[in-house]
């Protein structure tokens, strides 16, 4: 087997399949590129739903227009950071693996209910993501006191889950968007399924490492087709009136600001802080279900434990930063895991590339609004591939495990229940406090990985069964 975590003194373009090596900057910027395409919709778009609703405590109003841009600016400052973290590790603080940081979904619920809550608002909210991200970056570096109790059934069953639950999120921007009035029309099918063509062809049929960018090209190809529907008066699939509009509010050059140098100072809340906490633990087996992902799929070796706390110390300080800058959690993007997972491509220069120009974007907010303006269906087409590839690494991290009745229950009862609590037609959670509700009714991650816990922890082990499968 060829050694991926070699470290090679000569630049090379062949060294993008290798953890650590220069690469070319005419190969790594667009190899990084397609990286920042890949995440930078739905990096945004947690900004977007929770700072639009968020009040301000002491007037009742909500943020303004050029507030929400330059905490979209921030966003992408804090997410190139964190990623950077997760690179080149500072000491004990970073796993060194190819990982790409990002906003989460997974706190949206608990923000919005902070965020729109008179007594605590939008400062209450910063206040309890930065106490948040410190409590669990020092769960994260406390991880081999725990690691024992995320056996490999539970760990496959995390990392199934993370792919189940992007599934709707790819089909979703395929269809033109979560909530959009023309969802599912005809030319939004017709984009997304030309990219994903695009994708599969040049996936297919360019050699070398060419093939390996058929995300990036997708995304151009659906691009340029998007341009020449809107141009056509066909359907108005690209807007760039958002450009001129951030050039309006923000301007062309913009540091990203401290919070605690604008009005809205954080305030931290005992109360927001226990309300948070619990939220910041599912995103912690998250990132440890994408992590094992990376090694398990683009290493195709065990995770070590520095590399296990690294990840889950970045996830969390890296959220407290991002709070300093007065925007939202950060957690290991599943999208990426699934890009890195299904090109090979594990260069950490490669993915620094990636974390600079998402740093550079947000000192240029026109620059990132133009990303921003990436069709809907054009990233679902390309997405819907890498998100099934997550899946699938689930499916081979779940073949290791002895199968047997204990394996059985585990895997049955936590995708029943953990999936099954998503599908529901009404609050299952009705009886209980709303946090309740918003953790489990709509983060399928959250419920599997709960109910694959506990069972793993008091179901007895067949030592028998287990011989038989590292056999």
């Amino acid at each position: 087997m060829k050694n991926k975590e070699k470290t090679t003194a000569s630049v090379c373009a062949e060294n993008v399949y290798q953890l650590n090596g220069r690469v070319p900057l005419s190969r790594a910027i667009p190899f990084g590129l397609q990286h920042v395409l890949a995440m930078f919709v739905s990096n945004l778009a947690p900004v977007l739903i929770v700072c639009s609703a968020a009040i301000v405590r002491d007037s009742g109003q909500h943020l303004t227009s050029a507030e929400i841009t330059q905490l979209l600016q921030c966003a992408m400052f804090a997410a190139g950071i964190g990623t950077c973290m997760q690179l080149y590790p500072i000491g004990v603080i970073g796993s060194g693996l190819p990982i790409v940081m990002g906003v989460s979904f997974t706190f949206l619920g608990s923000l919005l209910v902070i965020a729109t809550n008179p007594q605590l608002g939008y400062e209450g909210m910063v206040g309890a993501v930065i106490l948040g991200g410190i409590f669990e970056g020092v769960v994260g570096l406390s991880a081999k006191y725990w690691r024992r109790f995320l056996t490999p059934v539970v760990s496959a069953c995390v990392v199934i889950a993370i792919g189940l639950s992007l599934l709707p999120v790819g089909m979703d921007s395929w269809g033109g968007g979560s909530g959009v009035s023309d969802f599912g029309a005809w030319y939004h099918l017709l984009i997304g399924a030309f990219t994903l063509f695009i994708c599969l062809l040049s996936r297919h049929f360019l050699k070398g490492i060419y093939k390996n960018l058929n995300i990036l090209i997708g995304l151009i190809a659906g691009y340029i087709a998007s341009a020449v529907f809107t141009a056509a008066g066909i359907a108005p699939l690209i807007d760039f009136s958002g450009i001129s509009q951030t050039i309006n509010e923000v301007g062309i050059f913009s540091l990203p600001k401290l919070v605690f140098f604008t009005e809205h100072k954080p305030i931290f809340d005992l109360g927001a802080f226990f309300t948070i906490a619990v939220v910041f633990l599912v995103s912690a087996a998250e990132t440890t279900g994408a992590t094992i992902a990376v090694c398990t799929g683009a290493l195709n070796r065990e995770i070590k434990m520095r590399e296990l706390q690294g990840s889950l110390a970045v996830d969390g300080f890296s959220s407290a930063i991002s709070g300093c800058f007065g925007c939202l959690p950060l957690t290991s993007f599943s999208q990426n895991v699934g890009l890195v997972t299904m090109t090979g491509v594990i260069n950490r220069f490669t993915i620094l590339m990636g974390a600079l120009i998402l740093i550079i974007s947000s000192l240029f907010p026109p620059l990132g609004a133009f990303f921003n303006s990436l069709p809907q269906p054009v990233l679902g087409g390309c997405t819907v591939t890498m998100f099934g590839s997550i899946l699938y690494e689930g499916i081979k991290m779940l073949k290791s495990c002895p199968f047997n009745d204990r394996t059985m229950t585990i895997v049955s009862l936590s995708f029943a229940i953990g999936v099954g609590l998503t599908q529901t037609s009404g609050n299952f959670f009705a009886a209980f406090p709303q946090a309740v509700g918003d953790i489990f009714n709509g983060n399928a991650v959250a419920g599997v990985f709960v109910i694959a816990l506990f069972l793993s922890l008091i179901l007895p082990s067949d030592p028998s069964a287990e011989e038989k499968a590292k056999q």
